[in-house]
């Protein structure tokens, strides 16, 4: 099944679009944590960002940096917050957040990260083989 976002590149579902080439696409998001806050996609439908073709990866931080750069020359902020979530909707998405503070992005506060001890932790990933 096609997500929201196949629909709104096929034009099925309405977006206000901000910029676009022949493989991305970018709009305002309609739930905005600031004006401005807009996301960028691939228009091929990948799930996950890490499943993206090397060629395709670089290619979308490539319409990031394009973007932020609009973004930035049309919104009055400091600086532009990315976010890849990857949860909220199976389709590769990247959310540029104009702010001017760090209380203009909800960041999450210190948690408590599971019971391991980051040297534990650090000697996990360090020596996994994965990639």
């Amino acid at each position: 099944m096609a997500s929201i976002f196949s629909k709104i590149v096929s034009g099925e579902i309405p977006c206000h679009r901000v910029w676009e080439d022949a493989h991305h696409l970018a709009f305002l998001d309609i739930r905005p944590i600031q004006v401005g806050h807009t996301l960028v996609i691939p228009k091929r439908e990948t799930s996950y960002l890490f499943d993206l073709s090397g060629e395709e990866y670089h290619s979308l931080w490539s319409a990031v940096r394009t973007v932020e750069s609009k973004i930035r020359s049309a919104i009055p902020c400091q600086r532009i917050v990315l976010s890849v979530v990857g949860w909220e909707v199976a389709h590769v998405h990247v959310h540029l957040v104009p702010t001017s503070s760090i209380g203009d992005f909800p960041f999450p506060g210190p948690g408590d990260g599971g019971s391991e001890s980051l040297e534990e932790v650090a000697a996990l990933i360090a020596a996994a083989n994965r990639g």
